[in-house]
């Protein structure tokens, strides 16, 4: 398979960190990539643990980064979370819910269990309209910055091997025991067919 017919869904829960990470990652690696987050809202740390800041999916990242500039600009500096924001909306507009998309992938790779079974549900629900595979693959990474980054590299060594297989339909298996022993990373995996 051509790496241009290989495409690529990174999921987290707000589309803001991982999944952000990995997107921009895999994108400069030349992926065809995009990125989502499953939440209702995209949530965001705030001065106080029980404070976040909310925005609705489709908020642009130049909104909230002001936003936050606005509230607390030393506050959200040293967080990270400016810089965090800065990178994003360099890569795209504003944060997807990947519930809203009708895009077909080859992989979605999701970054947490809770948000690879929103994933399964949402293609639960869907229409089944015809025979394509899509490899639904989960790789636990915590939700920080320091792991989004080391999560990236993950993420890229994993969608490599994928789209490297000539046979990714009896492949897939074995690729992911090989890749779990090399990573010492359990990874969920699904496959659903549109």
């Amino acid at each position: 398979m051509a790496i241009s017919d290989f495409t690529v869904a990174v999921v987290c829960s707000s589309n803001m960190n991982r999944s952000m990470e990995a997107h921009a990652f895999l994108r400069k690696k030349g992926f065809n990539v995009r990125s989502f987050g499953t939440g209702d809202k995209v949530k965001l740390p705030g001065t106080a643990w029980n404070k976040p800041n909310i925005y609705d999916f489709g908020c642009s990242y130049d909104d909230i980064y002001r936003d936050l500039y606005n509230k607390n600009q030393t506050f959200y500096t040293r967080n990270g979370l400016l810089n965090m924001l800065d990178r994003n909306r360099r890569i795209k507009q504003h944060p997807e819910r990947f519930q809203q998309c009708n895009e077909q992938f080859t992989v979605v790779i999701t970054c947490e269990e809770r948000v690879y079974n929103q994933v399964l549900e949402h293609f639960e629900t869907i229409q089944n309209i015809g025979n394509k595979p899509v490899y639904v693959i989960n790789i636990n990474i915590q939700d920080n910055q320091e792991e989004a980054t080391f999560g990236s590299f993950l993420i890229y060594e994993f969608v490599n091997l994928l789209s490297r297989s000539e046979d990714l339909d009896n492949a897939i298996e074995q690729l992911v025991i090989k890749y779990q022993e090399k990573c010492h990373k359990s990874l969920l995996n699904c496959v659903f067919f549109f």
